[in-house]
């Protein structure tokens, strides 16, 4: 899959990421997925309906976030 967009509304944000984003019209919805078969909401389904290792990897590809988020992880 690397290189390749999974369909014309997924796309990387950078060479070598692991996460599909998704862009969408609803400024409420951050849309992304790990295979292309699964679209998670950042702010309705991190972390706590996402694995282990997707959390591992969204935190690596999204600093910031992972921060904002922090307190979600502490609960």
């Amino acid at each position: 899959m690397k290189g390749k967009s999974l369909n014309s509304d997924f796309y990387h944000r950078n060479p070598g990421d692991h996460i599909w984003w998704k862009d969408t019209e609803d400024c409420g919805k951050w849309l992304f997925s790990f295979d292309g078969q699964k679209v998670y909401n950042m702010y309705r389904d991190y972390p706590h309906n996402m694995t282990p290792r997707e959390v591992r990897i969204f935190d690596q590809e999204n600093p910031f976030w992972a921060e904002y988020f922090k307190d979600r992880k502490e609960a």
